[in-house]
C-alpha cells in the first residue's frame, strides 16, 4: 500500500547513495548478498535479545536491499549491465524471502525467551507470508508467460496489496523496538498480511482470466 509513495519519497536519497557506491568492485549482486548477510545477522541478534543491534542491522540491510536494484538499473541505463539479465532480480527476491522468514524466527526466539511470548502468532505470520508469497510469485510467472506483465521497473510483476515491502520493514522494526509486544503486533500483522494475500489472489485471478 505504501511502496509507491515510499519509492517516490526516497528516490532522491537512494539516488545519492547509489551514486556513492557506484564504484568498480561493487556489484548489484554483491549488495544483495551483503543485505542478506546483514538481515541474517539481525535475526541472530534478535534471537539473542540484542534488540538495538538487531534494529540497526535490520534497517541497514533494508537500505542495502533498496540500493542494489537502483545500482542495477543505473548500470543497465548506461550499458554497463545487460538489459535482459534477470539473475539479479531472482537473487534479490530470494534473499528477501530468506531475510523475512529468518527475522520472524529470530524475533520469536528472542521474545519467547525474554518475555514469555507464545510461539503460535509467529507461526501464523510465516503461514500468511507463505500464502502471500505464493500468490504474487505465481501471478508474476504466469503474467510473464502470457504477456500480461506489470512493468514498474522491478524484475517481477508485483500485484499491489495492503501489505507490501514498506509495511513489512516497519512491522519488523516495531518488533525490535517493542519486543515485549512482539506477539501482539504479530497477531495484527497476520490479519493485515492475510487481507493482502486475499487481495492478490482475487486480483491475480481476475487479471489472468
Amino acid at each position: 500500500m505504501l511502496d509507491r509513495r515510499a519509492r517516490a519519497l526516497l528516490a532522491r536519497p537512494v539516488d545519492l547513495i547509489t551514486r556513492a557506491v557506484d564504484r568498480p568492485g561493487i556489484t548489484p549482486d554483491g549488495l544483495t548478498l551483503a543485505g542478506l548477510g546483514l538481515g541474517l545477522a539481525s535475526a541472530l541478534a534478535a534471537g539473542l535479545q540484542l534488540w538495538a543491534l538487531a534494529l540497526v542491522l535490520w534497517l541497514v540491510s533494508r537500505v542495502v536491499d533498496g540500493v542494489d536494484g537502483a545500482l542495477a538499473r543505473r548500470r543497465r541505463a548506461d550499458g554497463r549491465l545487460s538489459s535482459d539479465s534477470q539473475a539479479g532480480g531472482f537473487l534479490d527476491i530470494t534473499a528477501d524471502f530468506v531475510v523475512y522468514g529468518a527475522t520472524v524466527v529470530g524475533v520469536a526466539v528472542g521474545a519467547t525467551a525474554g518475555f514469555g511470548a507464545p510461539w503460535w502468532p509467529f507461526l501464523l505470520v510465516l503461514l500468511v507470508y507463505y500464502v502471500n508469497g505464493t500468490a504474487f510469485l505465481a501471478f508474476s510467472s504466469i503474467a510473464e508467460r502470457t504477456g500480461r506483465r506489470i512493468d514498474d521497473g522491478r524484475s517481477l510483476s508485483f500485484l499491489g496489496g495492503l501489505a507490501e515491502g514498506t509495511e513489512t520493514i516497519i512491522v519488523h522494526a516495531l518488533w525490535l523496538i517493542l519486543p515485549f509486544w512482539a506477539w501482539q503486533i504479530a497477531l495484527v500483522w497476520v490479519v493485515v498480511v492475510g487481507i493482502s494475500a486475499t487481495q492478490r489472489m482475487v486480483a491475480g485471478y481476475r487479471a489472468l482470466r
